[in-house]
């Protein structure tokens, strides 16, 4: 008995070339653009592995956890790390990498997360990349999280290493990512003697043997459900156009820091300023006397399909995620978050007014 998941054609080394394609023209780069057949973390690896060494010194900015996590793959390769970290409930601004850059010139490889779905920040990878581009370092950044909810542009920022996933805002599957490589982003990993090679983390071998040799045959068999997902991932952007995708993320933050404020109980924006949160998942902080993970929990009794999850780690405790994005970033999947919160809320003695959070959803909702 035949199965459309299963028995499928092979995927062609021309179909996969296409899905890069189409990839790039999201990102709207003229880089080179290479799917990587794992998560993210395999191409944010290979890409801090193949861009740095002993010798180097690197500005890894940390504004939630991946940040923690590149510095520790940075100090394994060997390189002197100056860790730029700020409150997770801020951004980093340009001035502050900029004083980084001017305090350590020997820079030359920056690290930074777009949108930090954990904490529910983005940062302003605009005005970084300018000031990296004028200090002259490599620049990597992890759009996981932003591509999809709002603007990326690579080539404008500066950017040399930009890896994105499919998992979030462009509602996909995890196992398949990708990564836009400049033409310095190669040079520094050729001259890199530490740099990967005939290794499932190596770019190089991708360059050699897939793009240099004319994208005629691929390196090993692809994850052909995972790429074909994408490919309908991006089919699916493509027709709704990535402004109204990315004004559906936008509408999504903005009415569930809304509903949340209209709602009470004690919740509050994690994100200080509206304007530092991310698109794609809006934090909030539960009060001193609950627990997080417990009202979730709760939250979650009616209907444990709703995107809703406690921090992770220390935030555990404190924190509750609406994971507003991909076929989530609509009001429908927002109010009713925030409804069952305001229910697990009031089960606990909080006063709540879920009338008004619908409303305030609602209202700010239509008016984007």
């Amino acid at each position: 008995m035949t199965h459309p998941l299963l028995d499928l054609p092979p995927l062609t080394a021309a179909r996969f070339a296409e899905i890069e394609q189409r990839v790039a023209g999201l990102l709207a780069t003229e880089q080179d653009v290479v799917i990587m057949q794992g998560e993210a973390l395999l191409p944010l690896e290979g890409c801090i592995r193949g861009g740095a060494g002993p010798g180097s010194t690197a500005l890894n900015v940390v504004t939630g956890p991946y940040g923690r996590t590149f510095g520790d793959w940075l100090r394994d390769c060997g390189a002197d790390v100056v860790d730029l970290a700020v409150p997770f409930h801020s951004a980093v601004t340009a001035e502050q990498v900029g004083q980084a850059l001017a305090d350590h010139p020997e820079i030359g490889f920056v690290s930074l997360v777009h949108a930090e779905a954990a904490t529910g920040n983005t940062n302003p990878v605009a005005e970084i990349g300018e000031v990296v581009r004028e200090h002259g370092a490599l620049f990597m950044l992890d759009a996981v999280a932003s591509v999809g909810a709002e603007p990326l542009l690579p080539d404008a920022w500066g950017v040399d290493l930009c890896v994105i996933g499919a998992q979030k805002a462009m509602g996909g599957p995890a196992g398949v990512s990708a990564v836009s490589v400049s033409e310095r982003a190669w040079e520094r990993m050729a001259a890199n003697p530490r740099a990967p090679r005939h290794s499932y983390l190596s770019l190089l071998d991708w360059k050699a043997r897939w793009i240099d040799a004319g994208r005629r045959a691929l390196p090993h068999a692809p994850a052909q459900l995972e790429m074909l997902a994408l490919e309908a991932c991006l089919e699916r952007i493509e027709a709704d156009g990535p402004n109204v995708v990315m004004a559906r993320h936008a509408a999504a933050a903005a009415a569930t820091r809304a509903g949340a404020l209209a709602l009470g109980g004690g919740l509050e924006p994690y994100v200080h300023e509206a304007r530092d949160a991310a698109p794609v998942a809006t934090t909030l902080r539960v009060p001193a006397d609950t627990d997080a993970a417990s009202l979730v929990a709760a939250a979650l009794t009616a209907d444990p399909g709703l995107p809703l999850v406690a921090g992770g780690g220390a935030l555990a405790r404190e924190m509750v995620r609406v994971n507003h994005y991909g076929p989530d970033a609509t009001p429908g999947a927002v109010g009713a978050s925030l409804d069952a919160l305001g229910a697990a809320l009031a089960a606990v003695g909080r006063k709540t007014d879920r009338d008004a959070s619908r409303k305030a959803v609602a209202e700010t909702w239509s008016g984007r």
